[in-house]
């Protein structure tokens, strides 16, 4: 999936002022040691001018802007949803869904009020953490009742917020609340009425909030610098490097909790499993599209004050690396369909919800002879906020769903508020549960474990009866997640099309230079194909290395040893300068040391998501540009020799990964499958867990709990794979998904002076 930012402004900017202007500070050359002069590489482009390519442009941060384009069909939808929910699950890191352990829930403290009754809650989402809020039910009422969850948004003091008297009193005047007691406890409000009306409500506290503290509002939601005590290879807390590479954040922390809380909700006996919504407001909000998103257990959904184009959710709890790559929030909501769906709107970022979202949302739901489904209410007479006149949208819409026969308008009555005390799930008899450092990082250790035990779970074993069955279900899922991450398919045949600018003939090979341009994306990589002047076989190689093309040539100018090789054995071979290697850089760099991030300064926090939320990284653009040579392989070369009909083979393509090339190599033939037939790599024991940054070229969040590189090799191992670099013995995961004996897998353990030769010497088979 690719990156959706508009690129028509970018086309009139000059490419050389905006990478120069834009890199300089993050872009530095390594120190060089005096030396023989460099020898030259040809350049495609005229030096000093820099590829034609969008992504050299500004990224993306939570103001751009998202807009949605809904599919023509419903086939197509579905498709799109299906991928898109997927990514919501690894971005969150519930992918697979942690193994649920037993909630151990607590209700006591129960205050009885006239209509409904409130009840004190805390269970354990994961072990020892736990969730903690009221349940709200109502009095006199029999049968199957509906339930409702009711996250909310960062509220001072959260389910214990209280508005001031004056606050309110003018509220009251302006006519956004109804009661002095209603607008001075509005979360209370809500859970109130929709008791009254019938409902059994769960309010639930959001992380570091009222009774929740085991991970301090601080670090949930305020965290401004990574810690570095915190950001340590083997006791690791949220935010830092090893949190990022397994998907522990706290977005997805506080959407299991919301999956728990329906788990919870719906084991409750008098609930009806067909009757569940979710409604909060701004982070709450956020919370009950995703929920809604990913849980069909959820039958309507009542965001509030967030589906918009505009602004996406500015707290490090609505954001997580790769959430919003290539989509937005019109479209996440837009996933609840064709279940009802009712956006609430203000005077916030969200006020144009009625011409940039409604219509798409509507688009999405006729698809489903359903458009009279969705809605949205902008009530742009109020400032960001939940109060009664949106709250009595959102009780009209529960009450048509649910077939609740309440007379319309329903009318939110006043009430008793609840004290602290009497909310608090906390006291002498239910002690607060320890929290702090140790508790992130037990919690995250346990996340990790458990990830683990579930990756090795999946692994099948060759010798099993349903062995095969095993390996695709688990490429399924491995496959899926690598697919989110590197965040683009192989582009459809033709799509990558490569322009020559110029050829040169030498001895035994001709050398072409020219871009490889992805029209489509608006992308350029600068290419050189050379090509043998002999038999062609109609093989083609991909030379992927850390110096980009350069990495073709030996140090006297010429093709290194192996290249030759294969251009006298009749293979083409190609050079690619992927994104900001070679061409891409500025004159005097040699390589990218430190990756660009969000400039913002409305929002400075030190968290990977507020730039791989909205952006892919530097290693998944990468591994897209692999993905584009693959495509532009496929299609005719220039420079290519003629071959007769009779001698006409069908095109073959390998991909090389040499010189710190290996892992942009094996993830894209993950994405490409057979449009890749062999695959070498010399890994030198890379290892995305070695990342000390998120600054990192190589920095992949997910890597590691996907199983780092050892997964990616074992992915591709079902074709042809040659592999060195290793140390003594294969990782154990290639070793069983390499299969029986007569895999054609070939590891190389001989020395480096052989191993080119050796390389070239199977290519050449």
């Amino acid at each position: 999936m690719a990156a959706s930012f508009s690129r028509c402004s970018l086309y009139g900017f000059s490419t050389v002022a905006l990478a120069v202007g834009m890199f300089a500070a993050v872009l530095t050359a390594r120190a060089a040691e005096p030396q023989a002069a460099p020898v030259s590489i040809p350049r495609v482009l005229p030096e000093g001018k820099l590829p034609d390519d969008a992504r050299l442009g500004p990224l993306k941060n939570i103001d751009s802007y998202f807009p949605m384009t809904p599919p023509a069909s419903r086939e197509e939808w579905e498709r799109r949803a299906e991928r898109v929910r997927t990514q919501i699950r690894v971005a969150t890191g519930l992918w697979p869904m942690p193994t649920k352990t037993p909630a151990n829930a607590i209700v006591h403290g129960r205050v009885d009020r006239d209509g409904y009754t409130v009840d004190k809650v805390y269970f354990e989402s994961f072990p020892g953490h736990f969730v903690s809020g009221n349940l709200y039910r109502p009095k006199g009422r029999t049968g199957k009742l509906p339930g409702v969850l009711c996250p909310y948004g960062h509220w001072d003091r959260g389910r214990f917020s209280e508005a001031s008297v004056k606050e309110i009193r003018n509220q009251v005047v302006q006519g956004a609340e109804r009661f002095e007691d209603g607008g001075r406890f509005p979360l209370q409000a809500r859970c109130m009425e929709l008791a009254r009306m019938g409902c059994v409500v769960f309010h639930y506290d959001m992380e570091g909030y009222a009774d929740s503290g085991q991970i301090s509002q601080e670090v949930a939601h305020h965290l401004t610098k990574r810690r570095p005590e915190m950001d340590t290879p083997e006791h690791w807390g949220l935010f830092s490097v090893q949190a990022e590479l397994h998907l522990q954040n706290v977005m997805g922390i506080q959407t299991y909790n919301s999956v728990r809380a329906l788990d919870w909700i719906l084991s409750l006996p008098e609930v009806d499993s067909e009757r569940i919504a979710v409604t909060g407001e701004s982070g709450g909000g956020t919370q009950t599209f995703l929920l809604s998103a990913i849980d069909p257990r959820v039958k309507v959904a009542v965001p509030a004050v967030m589906v918009s184009t505009a602004m996406q959710g500015g707290c490090t709890c609505e954001n997580c690396c790769y959430l919003r790559v290539g989509t937005g929030n019109i479209e996440l909501a837009s996933l609840i369909a064709p279940r009802p769906l009712c956006c609430l709107a203000a005077d916030d970022w969200t006020h144009e919800i009625m011409t940039k979202g409604l219509p798409e949302l509507k688009k999405v739901y006729g698809l489903y002879g359903v458009e009279n489904d969705v809605t949205a209410k902008a009530l742009l007479q109020f400032p960001h906020n939940y109060n009664y006149v949106s709250r009595e949208v959102m009780y009209q819409w529960i009450n048509k769903y649910f077939k609740l026969g309440l007379e319309e308008p329903v009318v939110e009555e006043d009430f008793k508020p609840l004290t602290v005390v009497e909310m608090s799930v906390w006291d002498k008899d239910h002690p607060r549960p320890p929290g702090g450092r140790e508790h992130e990082r037990a919690l995250l250790q346990w996340m990790t474990d458990d990830s683990a035990k579930q990756m090795a779970a999946l692994t099948p074993n060759w010798t099993g009866e349903y062995a095969k069955e095993q390996a695709a279900y688990w490429r399924c899922i491995v496959g899926r997640a690598i697919g989110v991450m590197v965040g683009r398919e192989l582009p459809p045949a033709g799509a990558v099309k490569f322009d020559s600018v110029r050829s040169t003939g030498h001895d035994g090979y001709k050398e072409t230079a020219g871009l490889m341009r992805y029209a489509a994306e608006h992308e350029e990589l600068p290419a050189l194909v050379l090509s043998p002047t002999g038999k062609w076989t109609n093989r083609v190689a991909i030379w992927i290395d850390a110096d980009g093309k350069a990495g073709l040539y030996a140090a006297d100018g010429k093709p290194k040893a192996a290249v030759k090789q294969l251009l006298d054995g009749g293979v083409a071979v190609i050079g690619v300068d992927l994104i900001y290697q070679g061409e891409f850089l500025p004159a005097g760099t040699k390589r990218l040391e430190k990756t660009r991030r969000v400039d913002d300064p409305k929002n400075s926090r030190d968290a990977a998501c507020f730039t791989y939320g909205y952006n892919a990284t530097v290693f998944a653009q990468r591994v897209q540009d692999v993905l584009s040579a693959v495509c532009a392989a496929g299609g005719t070369l220039p420079g290519e020799p003629v071959v007769s009909a009779g001698e006409q083979l069908p095109r073959r393509v390998d991909l090389v990964g040499l010189n710190g090339g290996a892992a942009w190599v094996a993830a894209a033939k993950a994405q490409a499958g057979k449009a890749v037939d062999r695959v070498a790599v010399d890994t030198v024991g890379f290892r995305f867990g070695k990342a000390t940054s998120i600054d990192d070229p190589d920095f992949w969040p997910g890597a590691v709990k996907y199983g780092d590189l050892s997964t990616l090799l074992a992915l591709d191992a079902d074709g042809e794979l040659w592999v060195t670099g290793e140390g003594k013995e294969l990782p154990e995961v290639l070793q069983t998904l390499a299969g029986p004996k007569g895999n054609k897998l070939t590891r190389w353990d001989g020395s480096a002076a052989d191993r080119d030769a050796q390389l070239a010497a199977w290519l050449l088979r």
